[in-house]
This record gives C-alpha cells, structure tokens and sequence, in this order.
C-alpha cells in the first residue's frame, strides 16, 4: 500500500479571493468546536445510475420527487465525477478519500464474487477510512447496504471503522433471493449471514430509517452510509418475486435476456421512496437542520440508464461513464435551490466530511480530495485542480484541468472542452497539439506517483457486443 507524499496546497478562487482549503478548514473546525454543533452525515449512493435519469438532472420520467426536492432544498453539481467508471474502485475512493490506485484490490475492475476468502483483494483493515475517523470522533458508523470492498475473514465493514452493517458484501445480487451472481447467499448483518424476507431496496431503507430514528433519539452524532444496489441489475422491481425464482441453473442474474426502461425506472422510484422515508425520519428526530444529506451514484449509467448528453457508460472512462448527479442538502449552511459549477469527484466527500466534523484525515494518510465545505456554503466559489482517472479496461486514461479533458482509448488519443461539448464529440487534438501534449505529461507525471496496474488485475464484464449491439 503506497501513501504517498502529501498533496500540494489548494488554493480557492472566489469571493474575497484566493484562499487555501488548509485555512478553510481549520477555520470551520474552530466554529465547530466553538459552538458545539454536531454534524450528521448521510451519503446515499446509487449503483449504476444515468447522469440524466433524475428530474433535477433533466430526466423524462418522474421518478425522483424526494431527490428532486433534495436538490429544491439544496446544492445541485453540474460536474461531479466518479472515482471510477466501475463500481468497487470508487468505493474504495469513497471509503479512503484517496485515489483508489494506491491499493492494490481497487486494482479489480470489479471485485468478482469468486474471490470470496482472498486475503489480498480488498480495503485492508488498518487503512484509516472515513468511517474510522469519524468513529474516534464520537460518531456512531453504519453501513447500511453493498460493501464490495472485499469479503471475510480479512475483510469487511466492522473492521474498517463501522460500527454496524447490513446489506450484501459482493457486487451485485438479486432483490428478492439476495443471491450473488454465483448463487451464493449474500445478505448479512454485523458479520453474520441472515435471511430476510422482501424487496432489498426497501429491506435497506427500512433499516437506514432505523438507523436515523435511534440516532436523533440518542442525540449521538453520526455517520449513514446508505449505498442502495438500485438501480443495478437484475432488472426486478417490487412485482417482480416470480422472476426471481427464474434465475439460476444456467439463468445469471446478469439478466442480459430480460428488464426495459419501465422496469428500471421502477427501480429508481423505489429507491427514491426510500429515500423520502429516511428525510421524514430527520425531520421527525428534529435533526434535519445540521445533517448533510449527499446523494450520488458509484459510476455512469447501465444498459437502460439515460445518460444524455453525455456518450459512454459504465466502463468507459468518457463523460458517460464517470460523470454522475450530485445533489447536497445541508439546511445549517447550504443555500436552496443553488446550483455549482465545482469539480468535484467522489474522494472528496471524505475531508469534507472530516471538516464538518471538526476533525481531519490521518496524519500518514493524506487525502488526495479536495474539501467542499466552502463551496457548500458559497456554490459560486470554484476551486481549480486536475482529476485523473486510468483503467485497464481498454487501457484508459483520462485528466480533466477546467474545461479540458484528456482521453487516451487504446492507441487513441483525444482532446475535448467538456464544457461546451460534453457529448465528446469534437476531437480538438490536432487544433491543439500543444495542449494534447501538456496533458498527456501532466497525466503522466501524475500516473508515476501512483503503483502501476499490476498485471494480474482482472477486468470483469458481464456483457459485450455478442450480447447486444
């Protein structure tokens, strides 16, 4: 596991000009302690879901009203990204606050079911995360929902800093059998495997409204990690018990034969039901005001997911496939309906986090996210830094630096103003050779800060061009 050196300092543009992200910081922390005001925290993550599948993101369909509200009562992200086009690396990035290279399971693209019992690929236990951060804080840590960070006995939630857990610890399962794709049972809670009668989405939100409602009774802060399967494969919605029964004994629940966009949207409003459950349960506790509620998704959308404008999907390392909805509500500090032009990826949830909480990342660790706090509380304010991204799939690697991205897909190189043409359609390499070369030594010089992908990595796809055009 590589730590690595600290990262340079930020400097923040915006009102009263240029500012550092160390001073921002210590300069919350200060009033946090100052006013002995506890900050809650609930991160909603999605799995697979389309930049444009939500109202507030320009969706066709209503399925998002509490979302939708979420962001009416909040902060909506116009350029939030994804550790990762795929599912585990981003949540080791969510779970560290650091790119997720650094470690070698994040290497997998996904972890697979069949490495259950390896020793090697997963989140190591003595990897500070954030939940382990903010548990040494006095809060309370739940994990409530997919974990994919590797399996036991090496690895697992309660040993990566929470406090509780319940959901499935492998990538994908069936809604109603919670079996993997191997058909082996996968639904646990607190390290033991359980059975449960119904629809997962809804087994999830039951117990993250649990989750909020001994929290405001307890008065204790606390950390919710609620990462929903929805609106992940298979295709199954709350009608659909039967169709579980089909899958097994040569039927995967890939479900590559089967869903439609009705179904799918289905699903998210399920999970988006939920979710109004869970924002009722902080308006019941009276805890609603000084709770940070952030939804978002893991990677870009799936087979049925709308993505527009964006081009790409789960996998590629184009818009499509790592740019994702960002919406943030947090009454005490964020105005409504604001909107934000910020950069902003998924490993930076964690110091932000961290600073709402008074605390910060591990000395030896240091987060390679930038903090949002100021940005939360002033959207206009725009922080200018770099994002990289590489997968072995393919041999992508991409860096995004303000308005221009950098694409490399195989032999292919590209350059795009994401901004004024998001859908990655007007290649400007050859009108800006100079440009395509500065990035592509800017993402070099920073690929040779990290470890190399490791040879034996595996890249798991459960569908190709033989399966659908």
């Amino acid at each position: 596991m590589d730590r690595g050196p600290p990262g340079p300092l930020k400097l923040m543009s915006g009102p009263g000009g240029p500012r550092s992200n160390e001073s921002d910081r210590l300069d919350y922390a200060n009033v946090v302690r100052s006013a002995g005001m506890p900050t809650n925290f609930i991160f909603i993550l999605a799995d697979d879901l389309g930049y444009a599948d939500l109202g507030c993101y320009g969706g066709r369909a209503p399925v998002s009203p509490n979302i939708d509200r979420l962001a009416a009562e909040g902060l909506r992200f116009t350029r939030g990204y994804a550790n990762s086009a795929v599912c585990s690396p981003t949540r080791f990035a969510l779970a560290t606050g650091r790119y997720q290279y650094r470690i070698r399971g994040a290497a997998e693209e996904p972890i697979g079911s069949a490495m259950r019992g390896d020793k090697v690929i997963g989140l190591p236990p003595d990897h500070p995360t954030l939940a382990s951060r903010l548990a040494e804080a006095g809060y309370r840590t739940s994990l409530v929902g997919k974990w994919h960070l590797g399996f036991p006995p090496a690895f697992g939630p309660l040993r990566s800093g929470y406090h509780e857990h319940f959901g499935p610890l492998s990538g994908g399962v069936d809604y109603f059998t919670h079996q993997d794709s191997f058909g082996t049972h996968d639904l646990f809670e607190d390290g033991n495997e359980v059975n449960r009668d119904g629809y997962l989405t809804d087994l999830l939100s039951d117990r993250a409204v649990d989750v909020v409602q001994r929290s405001a009774r307890s008065r204790q802060p606390f950390l919710l990690s609620l990462h929903y399967t929805a609106p992940h494969w298979p295709w199954e919605t709350r009608d659909d018990g039967e169709l579980a029964r089909s899958f097994g004994k040569g039927r995967p629940i890939y479900h590559l034969d089967g869903g439609d966009i009705h179904a799918y949207r289905r699903m998210i409003h399920h999970m988006d039901e939920g979710i109004g459950r869970v924002l009722a349960a902080l308006d019941d506790g009276g805890i609603a005001h000084d709770t940070i509620v952030v939804f978002t998704s893991d990677n870009g959308g799936e087979r049925f997911s709308d993505n527009w404008p964006l081009v790409g999907g789960k996998m590629d390392l184009m818009e499509g496939g790592i740019r994702v909805p960002y919406v943030v509500r947090w009454p005490a500090r964020t105005p409504a309906g604001t909107v934000t032009e910020q950069p902003a990826i998924t490993m930076d949830w964690v110091p932000t986090f961290l600073e709402a909480a008074g605390t910060a990342p591990h000395p030896d660790y240091p987060s390679d996210g930038l903090s949002l706090v100021r940005q939360l509380g002033e959207p206009d304010a725009v922080a200018d830094r770099p994002l990289f991204w590489r997968m072995k799939h393919n041999e992508q690697r991409a860096m995004l630096a303000g308005r221009w991205k950098y694409l490399k897909v195989n032999e292919h190189e590209y350059l795009f103003d994401v901004v004024s043409d998001e859908r990655e359609r007007a290649n400007l390499a050859r009108r800006h050779p100079e440009r395509l070369s500065e990035m592509r030594a800017g993402w070099e010089a920073w690929d040779a800060t990290m470890p190399p992908i490791p040879e034996d990595a595996g890249v798991r796809l459960v569908y190709g061009k033989k399966d659908m055009p």
